[in-house]
């Protein structure tokens, strides 16, 4: 069993940065793949970045080159830096946790935090 327990979201205004936060209870964070997802009001949850246990990453296209995912195992924590936030980029946003190596899609994903909402202003 692993607790996830997201921070870090707030307002901010276009172009601005935010880092979120997810830090994970138990002694096996390493060995799972870990993920970010998004979603926006009315809208389905979407894949935003992921990690593997030897930190390979995946990106989605709409935050490539904005957004960068890491992991430090000894602190248990994930996190999302986000960079030049769009108005679009408005969601609540979830850490999550895999047994895979690595996943893009939410239902290959076991524990789920309770999210953090993002609001970016134009």
């Amino acid at each position: 069993q692993v607790q996830l327990v997201e921070s870090g979201g707030g307002l901010v205004q276009a172009g601005d940065s935010l880092r979120l936060s997810c830090v994970a209870s138990g002694r096996t964070f390493g060995s799972y793949g870990m993920g970010w997802f998004r979603q926006a009001l009315g809208k389905e949850r979407e894949f935003v970045a992921a990690i593997s246990r030897s930190d390979g990453r995946s990106y989605a296209d709409s935050v490539k080159g904005r957004f960068t995912i890491s992991r430090d195992n000894a602190k248990n924590t994930l996190y999302l830096q986000m960079n030049s936030l769009k108005p679009e980029d408005t969601a609540v946003y979830y850490c999550a946790a895999t047994s895979l190596p690595i996943a893009i899609i939410p239902r290959f994903y076991n524990y789920w935090g309770q999210g953090t909402q993002v609001t970016v202003s134009s």
